[in-house]
């Protein structure tokens, strides 16, 4: 293999499949074989962090969106000799603060999946995910359904279990070496640009993204913009 083709780890968000990334998949192959990685399991960011590490090839761009950044995180702290490139999509670097709003919505949604009403999730979700614009887009809605029926209930409670016990990454942003690219979404709700702006400001030399029109699921909402972005990041 060619020094030039390094393979590219994808890391989905919490409730996403590998669909999160299907127009990213073809740009990302012309670099190197492309994995997406399988975090429905355990329900730690550390274990999760762990068990893709276990599996991956010894050197690789890296790339993982929202709660895909946290895992993209601890694996840096675990691993930055093996990270050629870094992309943090639509994430941030904060974690979650115990017995806060976010803390408690995550606790009754894992409760709602083990009792039963895991189809109740999708609509609760999709809500604060997208634009504004694309609250009423069928399409997208049935793609974002669709994911969330491929992680399942029992990898839904390990992601958001997880996603509860994440470490705050602010500390460590100035060790991170890497070509490194911050995208997110002018009308991310979930993880906003003032949190983007963060980790650029912490990570030297990284290059920020904002995509206009754009909610959360970037790669679905926007998939010519972030691939513009992610073929510089992979080019540079």
């Amino acid at each position: 293999m060619p020094a030039m083709m390094v393979p590219t780890l994808l890391i989905p968000g919490l409730n996403c499949s590998a669909v999160l990334f299907r127009d990213q998949i073809p740009l990302l192959w012309r670099f190197g074989p492309v994995m997406v990685c399988d975090h429905r399991q355990p329900n730690s960011i550390a274990g999760m962090a762990e068990r893709i590490l276990a599996e991956a090839p010894p050197r690789f761009a890296l790339a993982g969106l929202s709660m895909g950044g946290f895992i993209s995180f601890e694996i840096m702290r675990r691993a930055p000799e093996r990270v050629t490139h870094l992309a943090l999509i639509s994430t941030s670097a904060r974690p979650e603060v115990t017995g806060g709003e976010g803390d408690r919505i995550r606790a009754e949604r894992i409760q709602m999946a083990r009792d039963g009403r895991f189809k109740e999730l999708p609509p609760l979700h999709y809500a604060r995910n997208v634009h504004p614009s694309r609250q009423t887009d069928d399409v997208l809605r049935a793609t974002h359904r669709g994911m969330t029926e491929e992680v399942g209930p029992q990898g839904y409670i390990n992601q958001q279990e997880a996603n509860r016990g994440r470490a705050d990454s602010r500390p460590t942003l100035a060790t991170i070496k890497c070509p490194t690219l911050v995208l997110v979404g002018d009308s991310d709700f979930l993880a906003p640009k003032e949190h983007a702006e963060e980790m650029a400001a912490g990570i030297a030399g990284s290059t920020l993204v904002v995509i206009a029109n754009c909610g959360h699921l970037s790669t679905l909402e926007q998939p010519e913009a972030v691939n513009k972005a992610l073929e510089a990041w992979r080019g540079g």
